[in-house]
C-alpha cells in the first residue's frame, strides 16, 4: 500500500496501461466492490480501454491528471478545457483507498488546476443519474444538479454493457474561483 507523499502530474503514453487498470478497478468487476464507486450492478464489460485513455492523453486542450504515491498511480481524472468551463471526467480512485478522503483531495486539485491554468469559471461533469450516492458526494463538494440529461450510449460496448434500460447521464456544475 503506497504511503508516501501525493504527487500530481500529467499522464504520458507510458501511464496508459496502469491507468486503464486503475479506472477499470474503480468501476467494474469484483475488484471495484472493494470501494464504493462501483458501477458493477449497472454495467458489465469495460469502463474504458487503452484507446480511450490514449485519446484523452493526446487530446489538445485536455489533460489526464495522475495522482501517485511512491511512483504508483492511486487516482486520476480527466480535465478538458471547453472555453469558459472545464469538463471533469474519467475520475478513479484505487478501490482500497476509497472512503479515506483521497477523492476530495483529487477533485480539489482538479478544480484548482482548471481555474489556474485555463481560467475556467465553472467545472462540469456528467454522472449516471442512477448513482444517487455518487451524486450526493459531488453535491457535498459544491456541485449542483442541473436536471439536464443526456442518453447513455446504448449499443456502444466501449462504455460497458448496461444491465438496465433506463440509464442516463445528468449534468452537474460548480462555479470555480
Amino acid at each position: 500500500m503506497p504511503t508516501g507523499e501525493l504527487v500530481f502530474r500529467t499522464a504520458t503514453d507510458a501511464d496508459i496501461p496502469a491507468l486503464v487498470a486503475l479506472i477499470e478497478s474503480a468501476y467494474r468487476g469484483d475488484a471495484s466492490r472493494a470501494g464504493w464507486t462501483t458501477e458493477a450492478d449497472l454495467l458489465k464489460g469495460q469502463r474504458t480501454d487503452p484507446e480511450g485513455v490514449a485519446a484523452v492523453v493526446h487530446q489538445k486542450e485536455s489533460r489526464l491528471l495522475v495522482a501517485e504515491r511512491d511512483g504508483e498511480p492511486v487516482a486520476c481524472c480527466q480535465l478538458e478545457h471547453r472555453g469558459d468551463h472545464a469538463y471533469f471526467g474519467m475520475f478513479a480512485v484505487r478501490p482500497t483507498l476509497q472512503g479515506g478522503g483521497l477523492g476530495k483531495v483529487i477533485i480539489a486539485e482538479a478544480e484548482r488546476a482548471a481555474h489556474a491554468e485555463w481560467g475556467a469559471a465553472e467545472m462540469r461533469m456528467t454522472v449516471i443519474r442512477q448513482r444517487p450516492e455518487l451524486i450526493a458526494w459531488y453535491e457535498r463538494r459544491g456541485y449542483r444538479r442541473t436536471g439536464e440529461r443526456s442518453p447513455f450510449p446504448y449499443g456502444d460496448e466501449r462504455f460497458g454493457v448496461p444491465q438496465r434500460d433506463d440509464l442516463a447521464f445528468e449534468l452537474l456544475v460548480k462555479p470555480l474561483g
